[in-house]
């Protein structure tokens, strides 16, 4: 088990532990930006409360003596059903940013995905990872109003070695985080966008009385994308095509008829939408939808193992986690990363032997009582 040098003045135990401890290691500014979410933060919250309204039903008398977390995803394995999910500017929560995510995420056998507007290039991360080439790196791609910047970025990817694409697709403008607004959010000067860095112009801007990472969306970003732009992107490489972003079953549907492979159900951790529907509670609808035709991850609100245990009760293949790893990054960088995974690793583990569950496989519904909605 990773533990986190004893410089501070407690060993968090828990990933609500670590956020209150990152919060004494970085600015009010990153700190909201990392926290935030859109207009009153409604969806926000309800991400968490919807883990907290699903109960489980344990079985008992099961042997749980060796309890298996191994699973795969698009045929790579992994040792637990968890991928880091796509966060940009790692760099304001420790020097090494997206370098030591990675590390720590290939190191415990878990998945990561880098961000489009990560400070750590496409290629420092694939380099750090040269000692662990079998694991699951995945790409989060922006589709820009620039196509010949599109895709640049995706062969970028592809000759570094990532092994999927994972189009963000709710976010055609971004959503009002007013934190952010208040705070006139930018980038401090040593710090860029590493993967447009040889880009003319396309560093964040900073207009007074705005988040400067609402400039750069506003004037960067496509908001005309449809489905059929999806035929153009899957052109550029031979990259299978994870779609980010959707909460009904007839957008899922949609993915499944153009080509995506994966989608990941998600409300971008209550950052676009506000009053969204919370990712937990959009994800039976979406897995009966798909009837099996491509996997099902989730995102959002997740804190604890037995979070995991739900979503994938619900149908979920794996799920993505956000938030706590930046907090692991802030207090110890990539043992901090390492000790995150390796808490949910750990609480998944003792939530499925309470559960009666020896594997993944006997993960399903009948676990679950469900709230009367």
């Amino acid at each position: 088990m990773t533990v986190v040098p004893n410089g501070d003045r407690f060993q968090p135990i828990n990933l609500f532990e670590y956020e209150k401890l990152a919060k004494e290691h970085l600015s009010q500014m990153t700190v909201d930006y990392y926290s935030s979410g859109a207009w009153d933060e409604i969806t926000l919250r309800d991400n968490r409360a919807a883990f907290e309204r699903v109960k489980l039903r344990p079985r008992v008398l099961v042997d749980v003596s060796d309890c298996n977390l191994t699973t795969s995803i698009l045929g790579q394995p992994l040792q637990l059903p968890l991928l880091i999910a796509p966060m940009a500017f790692q760099c304001l929560a420790h020097p090494d940013g997206e370098v030591a995510t990675a590390i720590a995420a290939a190191s415990a056998g878990v998945g990561m995905v880098l961000s489009t507007m990560a400070t750590k290039s496409i290629e420092e991360v694939a380099t750090a990872c040269d000692k662990f080439p079998d694991s699951l790196r995945w790409f989060q791609l922006y589709m820009h109003k620039d196509r010949g910047l599109t895709r640049a970025l995706v062969e970028k990817a592809y000759k570094a070695g990532y092994k999927a694409l994972c189009l963000t697709v709710d976010a055609p403008v971004l959503g009002q985080r007013e934190r952010d607004r208040r705070n006139e959010f930018a980038l401090p000067p040593d710090l860029h966008l590493a993967n447009l860095a040889t880009i003319s112009g396309l560093d964040i801007s900073h207009e007074k009385g705005e988040s400067g990472l609402f400039t750069y969306f506003a004037q960067q970003l496509n908001p005309a994308v449809t489905w059929h732009d999806l035929e153009w992107l899957q052109s550029l490489s031979p990259l299978p095509l994870v779609i980010k972003g959707i909460l009904r079953g007839d957008d899922a549907v949609r993915a499944v008829e153009y080509g995506a492979k994966a989608i990941v159900v998600s409300n971008h951790g209550g950052r676009q939408l506000d009053g969204a529907i919370a990712s937990l509670d959009a994800l039976a609808e979406i897995v009966a939808a798909v009837d099996g035709k491509l996997e099902v991850l989730l995102d959002g609100g997740i804190r604890r193992g037995t979070d995991i245990l739900k979503a994938l009760a619900l149908g979920a293949k794996a799920v993505l986690i956000g938030r706590p790893i930046l907090w692991g990054l802030a207090v110890a960088g990539q043992p901090g990363v390492s000790h995150v995974i390796s808490l949910l690793q750990d609480e998944l583990n003792l939530g499925m032997a309470l559960s009666g569950c020896a594997k993944l496989q006997d993960i399903d519904p009948s676990l679950l009582t469900l709230p009367c909605l």
